[in-house]
């Protein structure tokens, strides 16, 4: 493991989202704007501002690095409240409906272990922050979440080793994804549907 390369935060809400995706994003490199993405870049670049600040007596950073040695992760969080005489708060920023989705738990779980490590603390809350709704959401960060982020961080590393792309999963996940056009998920079905008709010709 010392030689693998550390493997951003962000990958494994991506992974957790879609496999394929992530694949499509870290080994192949690819990347094409939507409305939801553009959208979201818009939200981080208001939220990303490099300096602290106080609010209501809570020191809020912004854009924070995190790392992990014990499960070779970076990246940043958008927000950490630093309450005065309690552990580190992280507020993931999502523009999704409802937010609800393990993939955002998942990460905002994976900051919050990172920060644990940075700071030698117990960290058993986080929110994830609702664009649309101007509101949050808290989540309990359980063994449970806390078992999902270290699987996924190890599929994901699995994944980077082996070098290939996964199927495609061809569901309602897919008109969203800003990938949809590269990953073409209907392309399988559609040869496979010609494969059929050309034998049933024959």
């Amino acid at each position: 493991m010392e030689n693998d390369e550390a493997i951003f935060i962000s990958a494994l809400s991506q992974y957790a989202y879609c496999p394929r995706r992530c694949a499509l994003m870290y080994l192949e490199g690819e990347w094409e704007d939507n409305e939801y993405t553009l959208r979201g870049t818009l939200a981080h670049q208001r939220v990303d501002l490099p300096e602290g600040m106080v609010r209501n007596g809570v020191r809020v950073e912004r854009a924070l690095p995190l790392w992990s040695e014990r499960l070779n992760l970076v990246g940043r969080a958008d927000v950490v409240e630093f309450p005065e005489g309690e552990p580190p708060y992280p507020v993931e920023y999502k523009l999704g409906k409802s937010g609800g989705r393990l993939s955002s738990e998942i990460q905002l779980c994976a900051e919050a272990m990172c920060l644990e490590e940075m700071f030698a603390v117990s960290i058993q809350r986080g929110a994830l922050f609702q664009k649309s709704s101007q509101k949050r959401r808290e989540v309990q960060l359980t063994a449970t979440l806390r078992q999902a982020v270290e699987a996924t961080v190890y599929e994901v590393r699995q994944l980077l080793r082996q070098q290939a792309l996964p199927p495609p999963v061809a569901d309602k996940r897919c008109p969203d994804c800003s990938l949809i056009h590269i990953c073409m998920p209907e392309l399988p079905i559609r040869l496979a549907q010609l494969l059929e008709s050309s034998e049933g010709q024959v």
